[in-house]
């Protein structure tokens, strides 16, 4: 709004910089002053412009430089900035250019749009407070396959809009940093009961795997126990005869 009123009142100070569109001729692409040109159209006023041959490199190393010196973006800002011109095909040297980023910076870039999908940062938003370390730190939180989904998850929730970005960052770090709900594992217990016809008495039985336990009840239960009880060494004794036979194939 300051910019528009502005121009209304005292005109372009200064002209834009574009250069001619490498596919259109007697067309031109801006390369400085994206914003002058919006307020000039809103405004239904002509833009002054100096015009300057420049190769598709030079064009985003201008961009890059334009939009530095326009806002103090944030980490993830110029990452996402980053990450856009290599997907059009630029090469990293022009990247980190057009961004004056080292290679240690640019690496660290690099791992956090492989690891964190866009929706989720654009999720976060800007988070101006958070740095290239931090969001490096996420990253690595989310090199597990199913980290990706449980994040995207996450940050749908209508609570976690409620917050800042800064804020939003740091809740989905903490929830990326504790550790996974693990699903708990299906039961191994088998549970089968048996009576005979009389209903006398009852059998509950109950395999883990490892323990194995039969429950009598009724009132014949102590006594048809003790039966058990008094047979336990014939009982093993046939088992083991039985467990013989079935490796041999007797």
């Amino acid at each position: 709004q300051e910019l528009l009123a502005a121009i209304r009142e005292r005109g372009q100070d200064s002209p834009i910089l574009v250069r001619p569109h490498p596919e259109l001729p007697g067309r031109f692409q801006t390369v400085f002053g994206h914003r002058r040109v919006k307020v000039a159209r809103q405004l239904g006023r002509p833009v002054r412009a100096v015009v300057k041959k420049m190769g598709d490199e030079d064009h985003v190393i201008a961009q890059g430089q334009e939009n530095a010196a326009r806002a103090n973006l944030s980490f993830i800002e110029r990452t996402l900035f980053a990450d856009r011109i290599l997907k059009r095909g630029h090469t990293p040297d022009t990247v980190k250019s057009a961004l004056a980023l080292d290679d240690t910076t640019f690496s660290k870039m690099r791992s956090v749009t492989s690891n964190i999908p866009e929706p989720v940062i654009v999720a976060i938003g800007a988070a101006k407070t958070v740095g290239r370390d931090r969001w490096w730190q996420l990253a690595k939180l989310m090199e597990h396959p199913d980290s990706a989904g449980r994040a995207a998850d996450y940050v749908a929730s209508p609570e976690f809009a409620t917050s800042g970005s800064d804020a939003r960052f740091a809740r989905l770090f903490d929830f990326m940093s504790a550790p996974a709900k693990r699903a708990p594992a299906a039961s191994k217990t088998q549970e089968k009961a048996w009576a005979p016809h009389d209903r006398s008495v009852r059998a509950k039985i109950t395999d883990t795997g490892k323990v194995f336990t039969l429950a009598l009840k009724a009132k014949e239960a102590s006594p048809f126990g003790a039966f058990i009880t008094d047979r336990l060494d014939e009982l093993f004794e046939a088992f083991r005869q039985s467990e013989t036979a079935k490796k041999t194939g007797d």
